[in-house]
């Protein structure tokens, strides 16, 4: 695809392209123009007094990228941060974030029209961090707001 949007001739609406991978047992996606790359496992250096969520710091080619375990920011999940993930690298205003997932998918395309709103009854995952859910034929699809979960984020040494 030669543009991030691209309009379908015949059904003249917008396609958005959703990198994929799984957490936990669910399929997520997440806007591909968010990701800054995906990265195997990564040896990370834990902070002193981070949120639970917060699995450390890794060196990405001389740039320091804050790892958090998605599965715990999501669902709150019990238990130790996940360390030996996939990272998903999110490009942020002021830095980077590494998502930290169990596996990555495809990339794709899915038309804008056809995401609906987050069910209610989904009430596993925190649904402000969703934007929405695409059917597919035998798997829903949630979308991540990768806005309203970086906003979220806190990092600051010693944060309540």
């Amino acid at each position: 695809m030669d543009n991030y949007y691209e309009m379908s001739a015949a059904t003249n609406t917008a396609t958005c392209q959703y990198a994929t991978f799984y957490l936990d047992g669910e399929f997520f996606g997440i806007d591909v123009m968010r990701v800054q790359e995906i990265l195997r496992q990564q040896s990370m250096t834990p902070i002193p007094l981070a949120p639970e969520y917060i699995c450390g710091l890794i060196n990405l080619r001389g740039q320091i990228v804050t790892a958090m375990d998605l599965g715990k920011k999501l669902t709150n999940r019990p238990g130790e941060c996940k360390t030996d993930g996939m990272n998903i690298v999110v490009a942020t205003q002021e830095n980077s974030l590494s998502l930290v997932v169990d596996e990555i998918g495809d990339v794709l395309d899915i038309d804008d029209e056809a995401i609906e709103p987050v069910p209610a009854t989904l009430n596993k995952i925190k649904a402000k961090f969703l934007k929405g859910v695409y059917k597919l034929n035998n798997d829903l699809l949630l979308l991540l707001d990768v806005h309203n979960i970086v906003e979220d984020v806190d990092i600051r040494i010693g944060a309540a």
